[in-house]
């Protein structure tokens, strides 16, 4: 684009006045660069050089995946399916590095440089990006042991009078009950009783195979438990959740106009990876 011999002039004039300093002598037969003219224009010319090596490398990390990522997830979800997949992951893409932050609190991801966090429950209003991976299925269970002390409950009412394992994590001391069946059935909260709270949910598994009580816990985590008998699922016809909107397992993301291809990797592998949850 051609620019104007009074436009350059104006602007060399600028910043001689805001160096301090004579850029060019100026004769009939020219410009030639003074000796603060010659300091500056090298200087100049790396930075320039410096701007561009910025410029190409940062377009790099776009188009193809490389550089660490930062990653937040719970404790208890990451160790059982994040990590086991972490091996194929970084073989698939040997440019990309992982820093994990496993936390149950829910960080500002912005505030945390977070690149990418894996969140489970329902989604909030906020200017964050999100993909839901699964709905996050929970069921009621104790273990036989405790169920041949106490008795097994037939309805969401009955649960009542039974010693409930709760999560510190959830809105209140209160759990929703949907029936299966019939769509017409009104849902039924039922206020628990119990004198143990927790906000892990690994913690809370233990002390329902320890036979302190009932529990609410996600499928992803007593699948095998249920399956090898440690525990019992409890009132299979009735849908439990500990908030009356229905949960899921996200990966979220701050809010850009174009997606890295590190984030973009993650969330294409990890997607596939956990589409069959327990």
């Amino acid at each position: 684009m051609a620019v104007k011999t009074s436009t350059v002039s104006r602007y060399v004039s600028d910043l001689e006045q805001d160096l301090g300093i004579a850029l060019f002598n100026r004769s009939t037969r020219g410009l030639v660069l003074t000796e603060g003219g010659h300091v500056f224009r090298e200087h100049a010319a790396q930075a320039l050089a410096a701007l561009e090596t910025a410029r190409h490398a940062t377009s790099a990390l776009n188009s193809a995946p490389q550089g660490v990522l930062r990653v937040t997830m719970p404790p208890a979800f990451g160790r059982r399916h994040i990590v086991p997949h972490l091996p194929a992951f970084l073989q698939r893409f040997p440019n990309i590095g992982i820093d994990a932050v496993f936390s149950e609190e829910t960080l500002n991801i912005i505030d945390a440089r977070i690149d990418i966090a894996v969140r489970i429950g329902v989604m909030p209003d906020s200017q964050l990006m999100g993909k839901a991976l699964a709905p996050q299925r929970r069921v009621v269970c104790a273990s036989p042991d405790y169920l041949a002390r106490h008795g097994t409950p037939a309805t969401p009412q009955d649960l009542a009078g039974h010693e409930a394992i709760k999560l510190a994590l959830a809105p209140n001391d209160k759990w929703c009950f949907m029936h299966a069946g019939d769509a017409a059935e009104p849902p039924q909260v039922i206020a628990l009783q119990g004198r143990v709270r927790g906000d892990d949910t690994e913690a809370l598994l233990a002390l329902a195979l320890a036979g302190c009580g009932y529990a609410l816990l996600p499928t992803w985590l007593i699948a095998d438990a249920l399956a090898d008998g440690r525990l019992m699922r409890l009132l299979p016809q009735w849908l439990a959740q500990a908030d009356r909107q229905p949960a899921s397992i996200w990966l979220v993301y701050p809010p850009k106009k174009i997606v890295s291809s590190k984030v973009r990797a993650f969330i294409d592998f990890f997607s596939e990876r956990l589409a069959a949850l327990p």
